[in-house]
């Protein structure tokens, strides 16, 4: 019977474990999640990412004007050179901020989701324990 008492009792403390991280990833920052060692690896990845995409985004916008324009004289057009202009600096801004834009968005819901929590009463996480009665139950059963 100790068994299946252990059994259950393991099953909540993991429970209470993944409910304390789902908590943390609710109410703290990236930045701060895990002593930050999560975060230094997104941020070494996101740098990787940017250099690739600004390498990218400058072979994309050669072919790019390569095949709208027939020829280079149609570059020195003014609504052409701020056409091909706009779409570069719109690109470069999506590959260089995406980061930051993701984590204001990434605030963004942290704050709503806090709010409601608040609203609703679940201020922190709780944690769930065996009641009394299921584990004398168990230990009175005959199997």
């Amino acid at each position: 019977m100790d068994g299946i008492i252990d059994n259950l009792t393991n099953a909540i403390n993991t429970w209470n474990q993944k409910l304390a991280e789902i908590w943390l990833l609710l109410t703290q920052s990236p930045e701060t999640f895990r002593g930050g060692h999560i975060w230094q690896i997104i941020t070494k990845i996101h740098g990787a990412l940017v250099a690739i995409g600004l390498a990218l985004l400058v072979l994309f916008f050669v072919v790019g004007v390569l095949k709208t324009c027939i020829n280079f004289d149609q570059v020195k057009r003014p609504e052409q050179a701020l056409k091909l202009f706009l779409r570069f600096v719109i690109a470069r801004a999506m590959v260089v901020y995406g980061m930051e834009l993701m984590m204001k968005i990434f605030e963004i819901i942290q704050g709503i989701t806090s709010k409601i929590m608040t609203t609703v009463g679940i201020g922190a996480a709780t944690s769930t324990t065996l009641p009394k009665e299921i584990i004398t139950a168990v230990e009175d059963c005959d199997f």
